[in-house]
C-alpha cells in the first residue's frame, strides 16, 4: 500500500488508549475513520479519548462489540484497512477471568478476520503483545524467540497470532503482526504500573510494587506505537511478518520509581512499598527492534524522562480539567 491518505479504515478498540491515538494520526492524514468500540467498563475515560473527534465528519463511531459478527461485518463494508487493536486487556486480569479473555480475544479475533475475507479488506493490522515470550530464554528478544506465555492474556494474543497466520495462507489475506511491549503515555489505562505510580506519587501516597523492583520493562511510549503501527500498514511485500515494537532498552521498575519520584520533586519524600508478585507476570521485556528498524523505518526518539515527563504533565493536566468542571 504506498500510503495510507483518503482510505476507509477500521479501528478495533478505537476508543482505547493506543487506539484513540492512532483514530487521531489516521485523522490527520485524511482518512475516514470507523471506531469500533464496545465502551467496556474495565476501565473508565473513553469518552474523553474520542470527544475531540466526535464533529469531525470522517470520523464514525460505532458502540457495538467484536463478538457481535453481523455488526462487524456491517461496519466493514467497504473498509481498505482494519486495525484490529479492541481486546480483553490485563495479564493479571487474565488470570483471574481465563474465558472471558479467551473469548474475547480469541472469538473476537476470529469474527475480525472472517468479517474481513468476506468484506476482501485489503490489509489488517494485529495488534499483539510482548507476552506472548514469556520469561525470556535471551536479551534482547528477537522475533524469532521461542513463544512460552505464562498468562491467560499471551495465550490469547498468541492464538490470534495463528489465526492471522492461517487466515494469510488460506485466503492470501495482507495481514502484519505488531507485538508491543508495555506501552505508556496521555490516555493509558489506569490499571498500567506507570499511571498508577504517578497518582500515588502525587497523592503523596507510596507507590505499590509487587515483587521486589528488579524486575525489567521495555517501556515504550505511545508516539512510537502509533508510528510504527501506521508503518506497518504502509510497507508492502510483508504479509504474513511480525514485528516488535518496543523500546528496544530494558528499565528495572525500581530505577522507573527513582525517575518519577525525582521529576514529581518527591525523591526524598516517598518510598515504595513493596508486595509479593502477581501470577503471570514475566520477569523482564526488552526488544530487539533490529527488524522494525529496516523495513518499517522504526525509531524510538525521545528519551525516557521527556516520556516520563509528558505524561506527568498530561495527568496534572487532566487533573486541573476534572477540578474546573
Amino acid at each position: 500500500m504506498a500510503n495510507l491518505r483518503n482510505l476507509r479504515i477500521l479501528v478495533t478498540g478505537g476508543a482505547g488508549f493506543i487506539g484513540s491515538h492512532l483514530a487521531d494520526a489516521l485523522l490527520e492524514m485524511n482518512n475516514t475513520v470507523i471506531n469500533y468500540d464496545n465502551f467496556s467498563p474495565y476501565y473508565s475515560g473513553k469518552e474523553r479519548n474520542v470527544k475531540q473527534n466526535l464533529k469531525n465528519e470522517k470520523y464514525h463511531l460505532i458502540k457495538a462489540d467484536i463478538m457481535d459478527f453481523e455488526n462487524l461485518l456491517q461496519a466493514m463494508e467497504g473498509v481498505d484497512v482494519v486495525f484490529h487493536l479492541a481486546a480483553q486487556p490485563g495479564v493479571r486480569y487474565s488470570a483471574e477471568h481465563p474465558l472471558e479473555v479467551s473469548q474475547v480475544n480469541i472469538g473476537g479475533t476470529i469474527n475480525v478476520l472472517e468479517a474481513a475475507r468476506q468484506r476482501r479488506v485489503r490489509k489488517i493490522i494485529y495488534a499483539s503483545s510482548s507476552s506472548i515470550y514469556g520469561n525470556l530464554k535471551y536479551m534482547p528478544v528477537s522475533e524469532e524467540h521461542p513463544l512460552n506465555p505464562i498468562s491467560p492474556y499471551g495465550v490469547t494474543k498468541l492464538a490470534g497470532e495463528r489465526y492471522c497466520q492461517v487466515y494469510a495462507k488460506l485466503h492470501g489475506m495482507d495481514i502484519v503482526t505488531l507485538r508491543y511491549f508495555t506501552v505508556y503515555g496521555p490516555r493509558q489505562r489506569p490499571d498500567m504500573a506507570i499511571y498508577k505510580f504517578v497518582v500515588r506519587i502525587l497523592e503523596n501516597k507510596a507507590p505499590i510494587v509487587y515483587g521486589d523492583g528488579t524486575q525489567t520493562r521495555d517501556f515504550t511510549y505511545i508516539d512510537n506505537i502509533i508510528q510504527g503501527t501506521i508503518a506497518a500498514a504502509v510497507v508492502e511485500g510483508q504479509a504474513g511478518e511480525v514485528f516488535n515494537l518496543g523500546g528496544g532498552r530494558r528499565t528495572s521498575v525500581n530505577d522507573l520509581l527513582e525517575r518519577l519520584l525525582k521529576l514529581c520533586g518527591k525523591e526524598d519524600v516517598i518510598r515504595p512499598i513493596y508486595e509479593q508478585a502477581k501470577l503471570g507476570e514475566v520477569g523482564d521485556t526488552h526488544s530487539d527492534i533490529s527488524k522494525a528498524r529496516r523495513i518499517l523505518n522504526y525509531e524510538p526518539k525521545k528519551s525516557l524522562e521527556e516520556c516520563l515527563s509528558s505524561f506527568i504533565e498530561y495527568y496534572r493536566s487532566s487533573l486541573v480539567t476534572q477540578k474546573q468542571k
